[in-house]
């Protein structure tokens, strides 16, 4: 179980509250409350967030390139008050939860524009002469993430040689290009397959499931990806030869051991 008093922030992506998502989101609320957490809940929907990045989130700035933009807005203090809020929740935080729908084998686009908007330059990454490290070190080091997802599909479709592919390749984008890249570690999804099948019974269990997998969210061991600065990779980001297992492929090369 989580130390009392662990900070935890969900970011919660349905347009329905009586869905599956909606309802494991509640599940996680109220177990983690119980524990003596403090939750904090963005509810992207409720709060109308704004789906796209654009530059009216800046205020003025005199960069034209819009990346650089960001970064000089983020210190400036002129980012949008709607980002600045979010990326005060995730620097309080010591654990973040997405809980979302897997839409097109992706996220929906109000939860990545959340992360277009949120993980700004000069917050979350750097550019041009801004050294901010990176996968495996950063702003959110020490903060722990997970994936709650509910799936339309039967778990034999995600897998190895499922037509939709394995779900680990499907969250990678997620897990190591969004939430690793700034220094979170990462742990393994929770995920929920055949999401419209999900009656009282199967609902209960998987309740269950997901109130043990809360107790031990500070012991779960995160996703074993390879640090940028641990000596695996060469100066253009490759992957050094003979670091991975023999017979590794795909984004497997980036896990160790």
């Amino acid at each position: 179980m989580l130390a009392r008093g662990v900070n935890i922030l969900i970011v919660y992506a349905h347009p329905k509250p009586d869905s599956l998502t909606g309802a494991l989101k509640d599940v996680a609320v109220q177990q983690l409350r119980s524990d003596g957490h403090d939750v904090t809940v963005s509810d992207l929907y409720a709060m109308g967030w704004k789906a796209h990045a654009d530059t009216d989130d800046f205020g003025e700035v005199e960069q034209t390139n819009f990346m650089l933009a960001s970064g000089e807005a983020y210190e400036a203090g002129t980012l949008g008050a709607d980002i600045r809020a979010e990326q005060a929740k995730l620097l309080w935080a010591d654990a973040v939860l997405l809980h979302f729908p897997l839409w097109w084998f992706s996220m929906p686009a109000i939860l990545k524009g959340w992360v277009d908007r949120v993980f700004t330059c000069g917050f979350a990454y750097g550019a041009g002469g801004t050294a901010i490290p990176r996968y495996g070190a950063g702003v959110l080091s020490g903060t722990r993430a997970m994936l709650v997802v509910s799936i339309g599909g039967r778990e034999p479709s995600y897998s190895d040689r499922g037509i939709n592919g394995r779900l680990d390749d499907l969250l990678y984008p997620i897990h190591h290009g969004i939430l690793y890249y700034p220094g979170m570690d990462v742990l393994p999804p929770f995920a929920v397959y055949g999401a419209l099948r999900v009656d009282d019974r199967r609902f209960e269990e998987v309740a269950d499931d997901l109130r043990e997998r809360l107790s031990r969210l500070e012991k779960l061991p995160p996703i074993p990806y390879r640090p940028q600065s641990g000596g695996d990779y060469d100066r253009t980001l490759r992957l050094e030869p003979g670091r991975e297992s023999p017979g590794t492929t795909g984004f497997d090369l980036h896990l160790t051991g």
